[in-house]
């Protein structure tokens, strides 16, 4: 059940954090790092998406305040598991996936903080050191005898099908299956995410924009079964009701997709909390009037979804 992998997922949601805080300390040091600890990790990631995958995913929308790095490669491990379970792939490929998910951005912790965290846009230069991470991630990975196939994984997820990615400017079919579905997934995870720089956007509107760049610089079949596999109201987002309720989607509706499970928890016309209840959209006279961010109406919705929906 949802409740219960929730509490479960909360867990491992944390320890994932934390993992991936240890390693990069561990390798801005230049220190030796186990791969037997991510991988032992992403197994336990891909066991509770086997049980329920719509609890790691409400939680890959928790998002904290200056732990972009950390929970961005865990997020994006959730959604490659996930969209790769959506694909019908081997439990091994599922496994691979979620661990170069989360090992895919290491190398960012050899870039200067002063650029990693600028809150403008970079200037040339800048952006060049900041395209390094790739090289650095690179050459982490091989230190840490991962296989070829799981690095070259994580070493195309800035690549574009038009050629015009990095670092490589590889095109069409010189991307792999696991690098075409990396980049719409690290895309899709770092557009919804508030940045030093910039606040999240709505999943609709980050679906949106993979829709408008492809087939150019994104796989056009595998964006769509992104979208079908995350869906238009993604599980752990908030949706406005038309009866100007706000409920935190926690099922898709196969059958309904417009239609969704919800949470409700919070009243925008009268902006109070609501006592929580679930409801089934596909079988209730309230519709979804749009996707929305907590920040729309002033919620903490971190501090409320820990107290009150996490426990």
């Amino acid at each position: 059940a949802f409740d219960e992998e929730l509490a479960v997922a909360k867990k491992l949601h944390d320890q994932g954090k934390a993992e991936q805080g240890k390693m990069l300390k561990a390798i801005a040091k230049g220190l030796p790092v186990d791969l037997k600890i991510p991988k032992e990790f992403t197994e336990q990631l891909v066991g509770s998406i086997d049980r329920n995958p719509n609890a790691l995913m409400c939680l890959s929308k928790i998002r904290e305040k200056d732990s972009y790095l950390l929970e961005h490669s865990l997020n994006v491990a959730i959604l490659l598991a996930n969209f790769a379970k959506y694909l019908d792939m081997a439990e091994e490929e599922v496994q691979e996936l979620a661990l170069a998910g989360f090992l895919h951005d290491v190398g960012k912790i050899k870039i200067p903080d002063d650029i990693l965290h600028k809150p403008g846009r970079l200037t040339d230069p800048e952006m060049n050191i900041m395209r390094d991470h790739v090289y650095h991630g690179i050459c982490t990975l091989e230190e840490m005898e991962l296989p070829e196939h799981i690095i070259r994984t994580m070493s195309e997820h800035h690549e574009r099908l038009d050629g015009y990615g990095y670092p490589e400017g590889l095109r069409g079919d010189e991307i792999s299956l696991y690098g075409r579905m990396i980049a719409i997934v690290d895309t899709y995870d770092a557009i919804t995410a508030d940045r030093v720089y910039k606040a999240g956007m709505p999943s609709q509107k980050a679906l949106k924009i993979l829709m408008g760049d492809s087939p150019k610089m994104y796989d056009l079949e595998l964006v769509q079964k992104f979208v079908k596999c995350v869906g238009i109201y993604p599980v752990g987002s908030l949706v406005q009701l038309s009866n100007e309720h706000i409920g935190m989607v926690t099922k898709q509706n196969e059958s309904s997709p417009l239609n969704p499970r919800v949470k409700v928890f919070y009243s925008a016309r009268n902006s109070n909390y609501l006592p929580i209840k679930n409801v089934d959209l596909s079988t209730s006279q309230i519709k979804v009037t749009k996707g929305v961010m907590p920040s729309d109406f002033g919620i903490n919705f971190n501090r409320f979804f820990q107290e009150q929906i996490a426990v």
